[in-house]
């Protein structure tokens, strides 16, 4: 079997050539294009993406095929049924059916036959498929939503949970939770809340970090892409990677259209919520909502209904944690540690003298400030 030249006949369709649109059929092709690589690797990820988009649909991949085939709008059918139809298309026809037809009792085993190392990496790869994922998830970890569809970002953040010192008994509730969503336990949908600057999104994304490598998928959402996210997550539940949705700095105003999108992701469809999705969400706002005292003295007739279902919002949140704007200890623990961190070298007493002094001038003590503060000491910025 010449797996090249069977790959370009397929390329070089003319009379079925809107079959490699068909995502099943291109992912086939995509397949083969990797077989011919003699990359183990990369042909299992293909394989793992092929039968992925093959099993959304049915098992059965000759069936698949041949139905495409056979239910195809493409030049031939449109000429014949005026009486058209002439020698040159009618033999490129030919030609092409018997190409798909050859194409569509290809199996695996013939494929993995033509590699020395594809049976073995394979096997292994369809293993590990739930931890290392297929096509971009087994490539990234950390993704945006543009337009409805992921994105992968190819340079993520690379904080890491050993770089936050400080919050750990609040962070060890999250990591918890997110533990439970990996071993396909029930796990709670996170509000991380408290003031600026103590470390909540770093901890969502450093938790991303620790745990990309048992399966685990960080999907950053805007609010105003809130309302394209129920799609995303019906694709999403089929996957057998787990994925956190991650809101960040969430906050809403009374008649925020956005209020009821994330609701409705919160309470989940009428199949229930995916269990391999959890949505971690910060705000520097208990109640999310930002209620104004004219809001309070509306024309509403039922305004403390209102008001209540507005309040209740965080409450769809199962697991809450608070992050508080450190007391004079702890601040003085998380610059020591960072210290240590970054190599700064200096008296402790007098170091804490001159954190103190920048906390004050920054507008309070938070892991943030801290942060700034040996950064520029590390750059010689402050002696």
């Amino acid at each position: 079997m010449n797996l090249h030249y069977m790959n370009q006949r397929l390329s070089s369709l003319v009379v079925f050539r809107e079959l490699l649109q068909d995502p099943v059929i291109a992912a086939f092709q995509r397949m083969l294009a990797s077989a011919e690589l003699d990359d183990g690797d990369a042909f299992a990820t293909a394989c793992a993406a092929f039968e992925h988009r093959l099993f959304e649909k049915t098992e059965n991949w000759t069936e698949y095929l041949s139905t495409a085939v056979l239910e195809s709008e493409n030049i031939c059918v449109r000429r014949q049924a005026h009486g058209e139809l002439s020698a040159v298309l009618s033999d490129s026809l030919q030609r092409e059916l018997a190409l798909l037809n050859e194409l569509s009792a290809l199996t695996l085993e013939e494929l993995t036959a033509e590699m020395s190392a594809a049976p073995a990496e394979y096997a292994k790869r369809m293993q590990e498929v739930s931890t290392r994922g297929y096509g971009m998830f087994a490539r990234n970890h950390v993704f945006v939503v543009e337009d409805g569809r992921l994105v992968p970002v190819k340079h993520p953040d690379p904080q890491r949970l050993s770089e936050l010192p400080g919050y750990e008994k609040e962070r060890e509730k999250v990591i918890a939770n997110t533990e439970a969503l990996l071993d396909g336990r029930p796990a709670n949908n996170v509000l991380l809340y408290g003031d600026a600057g103590t470390g909540k999104s770093s901890a969502i994304k450093a938790i991303a970090n620790e745990y990309a490598a048992r399966g685990l998928r960080l999907v950053e959402v805007k609010k105003n892409q809130l309302y394209q996210i129920p799609d995303l997550m019906d694709q999403l539940a089929a996957n057998p990677l787990k994925f956190i949705l991650f809101i960040d700095d969430l906050s809403f105003t009374t008649n925020d259209d956005n209020f009821a999108a994330l609701k409705a992701i919160l309470e989940g469809s009428v199949g229930g919520r995916a269990g391999n999705i959890a949505v971690y969400a910060t705000s520097n706002r208990r109640h999310l909502i930002k209620e104004t005292l004219e809001d309070r003295q509306g024309s509403d007739i039922h305004e403390s209904d209102t008001r209540q279902e507005l309040m209740s919002l965080a409450a769809r949140f199962g697991l809450t944690v608070t992050f508080g704007q450190p007391d004079k200890s702890r601040f003085v623990q998380i610059v020591m540690d960072l210290a240590a961190q970054y190599g700064v070298e200096d008296d402790p007493e007098k170091l804490i003298v001159r954190a103190e002094a920048f906390a004050i001038r920054a507008g309070g003590r938070s892991p943030r400030v801290a942060k700034q503060f040996i950064e520029l000491c590390k750059a010689g910025v402050l002696n």
